[in-house]
């Protein structure tokens, strides 16, 4: 872009502008000294906390087989869960808590079917492999191998069609004895 040159009366303009202007002042800078190291006070040096007990790691049931009977109802789809969780649209922390409040509640009621709805698992859309959605789904599997009920817990399989597919899981819990 080619510049124009100013009229007589931006000319006239911008010079009354360049004598009202003052030039600023460099201010003296003062530096600040750096502040000396502190000096022991003859007090004895913290000690490092004993060291924690280890954590106790939940127990782990060899994995069960279903009996032929189960497999049948799962593949036909005529089961009928005794209680649905939909975990789906929640965050992550609050889909956590509502389903270990679920499977406590489903247990306390006797329950042995439970339909948890996740949503679909995800699509592989970027080229490393990775995707943003499906964060329920990714993290269930974990959810129920170190929660505090994962020893009442049979089998975890996915739905049938009719009851959401891909996007729900039945979890088959032991009955109690």
């Amino acid at each position: 872009m080619a510049r124009r040159s100013l009229t007589p009366e931006e000319q006239a303009l911008w010079a009354a502008l360049t004598r009202s202007v003052k030039p600023i002042r460099a201010v003296a800078r003062t530096l600040v000294p750096a502040a000396a190291p502190l000096k022991p006070n003859g007090q004895k040096q913290l000690t490092p906390p004993p060291p924690r007990p280890p954590v106790e790691q939940p127990r782990r049931m060899p994995a069960v087989v279903l009996d032929s009977g189960w497999e049948r109802r799962i593949r036909a789809g005529n089961l009928i869960p005794d209680m649905t969780i939909d975990l789906h649209g929640h965050s992550l922390s609050s889909a956590h808590a509502r389903l270990g409040q679920a499977i406590a509640l489903g247990l306390a009621q006797g329950a042995r079917l439970l339909l948890v709805i996740t949503g679909k698992p995800p699509r592989i859309t970027a080229l490393d492999g990775s995707s943003q959605r499906g964060a329920i789904r990714r993290e269930i599997g974990h959810w129920l191998e170190t929660g505090a009920y994962s020893d009442r817990i049979a089998s975890v399989r996915v739905a049938h069609p009719r009851h959401g597919g891909d996007g729900a899981l039945y979890v088959i819990l032991r009955r109690s004895r």
